[in-house]
């Protein structure tokens, strides 16, 4: 059978060209109004996957690499 490729992984996760995975920061939906422009600062970029979620996100994404 096909391995499938998570539809919740495709919509949040890229894959760099050394083949690091790179998430969004949280915190960043809603409530912004009462975050300090620091706090909203920090959350602007994406952050690579630490090793200990880098083992799911590679099942999640079967087909990537």
């Amino acid at each position: 059978m096909k391995a499938k490729t998570h539809s919740w992984a495709k919509k949040r996760v890229k894959i760099t060209g050394t083949g690091k995975y790179i998430l969004a920061k949280s915190c960043k939906r809603h409530l912004l109004s009462d975050k300090s422009k620091k706090a909203k600062g920090r959350n602007k970029y994406w952050v690579v996957a630490s090793s200990a979620n880098t083992r799911s996100l590679r099942q999640s994404l079967p087909n990537w690499l």
